[in-house]
């Protein structure tokens, strides 16, 4: 069946302006842009011969948003084609757009408008990172996992990722810097327990236990980010942890994280364990919608029989 043409909307072709859209407030209206060559025009591609991008720094699409965008294209047709690269057979990887093709998948539409370009696998890194950034779509653990790719498989420094993604170099070396917390930290700040700030205020204690400790309290006491700041500023004038905090508490920090492990392999989902120093704590168990909420509902009473 042949490929339809599909007229380019006016709004591409505009350089950095199409790249960085302003900032309106929708729930859908924001389409997500790339820069495209100017002669570049959309073809209609069939929506099941296309892959998702595997290079897709984004872990997490929102339920609710996702389904706001699907009834938004039903009613009023998908505004922004995607962007695709062919790889072979009649087949075609996402390079952007990934939101607009699953929204269009869910409401079943047979056929999709895509930008077919060609680019290698550093370029579909690059621009799927870069479009995600500038759209606030990622947390920051997905930016820094993202810019450490750029260093690793793209052999970009971070001068030049900052220059791709429009930030300072300083901001670039903050984010790889939250890579270097604890794992436990890491998972807080990935599923929003804690944000940006109390994980910066963390990154300036050099003991890991000291962290550990910080985030245990921010959780517990849901302290601010002023609070942990000034938490990390008396930690740093007081004795190493180990010498007051419960030994007992310490030497179970190894089953603590053991246990979470073993936990988000079997419920397939992040897990975060609290524990006290006097042996009580408390599970976190994480959902991104009503069908994975219904999912873990269904493993647990199948746990329980």
């Amino acid at each position: 069946m042949a490929n339809r043409i599909y007229k380019k909307p006016k709004a591409l072709g505009r350089g950095l302006d199409a790249l960085l859209p302003p900032n309106t407030e929708s729930s859908w209206a924001a389409p997500e842009t790339e820069v495209l060559p100017a002669k570049l025009q959309a073809i209609e591609i069939d929506i099941d011969r296309i892959r998702p991008n595997p290079f897709q720094p984004r872990e997490q699409f929102g339920e609710e948003a996702l389904e706001e965008l699907a009834q938004s294209i039903r009613q009023h047709g998908l505004i922004q084609p995607i962007t695709v690269r062919a790889v072979g057979e009649g087949y075609y990887e996402l390079i952007t757009g990934e939101r607009r093709w699953r929204a269009c998948q869910r409401i079943g539409m047979p056929r999709i408008p895509a930008f077919v370009r060609e680019a290698n696998d550093e370029a579909m890194l690059e621009m799927a990172l870069v479009e995600n950034i500038q759209r606030e779509a990622l947390n920051p653990l997905e930016i820094a996992l993202g810019y450490r790719r750029l260093m690793e498989e793209c052999g970009l420094t971070q001068e030049q990722i900052a220059e791709k993604v429009g930030k300072n170099r300083s901001t670039v070396a903050n984010f790889l810097r939250l890579l270097s917390l604890p794992e436990t930290v890491q998972t807080a700040l990935r599923d929003g327990s804690i944000t940006m700030g109390h994980a910066r205020a963390i990154l300036g204690l050099p003991r890991r236990e000291d962290q550990l400790y910080v985030l245990e309290q921010t959780l517990q006491k849901g302290l601010s980010v002023r609070q942990v700041e000034e938490l990390v500023r008396r930690l740093k004038h007081s004795p190493p942890l180990g010498s007051r905090r419960n030994p007992v508490a310490a030497s179970a920090e190894p089953f603590r994280l053991e246990a979470e492990k073993r936990l988000r392999q079997k419920l397939g989902t992040r897990v975060h364990i609290l524990q006290q120093a006097n042996g009580r704590g408390e599970i976190r168990i994480a959902f991104y919608s009503l069908e994975e909420l219904n999912r873990l509902l269904e493993l647990f009473e199948t746990l329980a029989e």
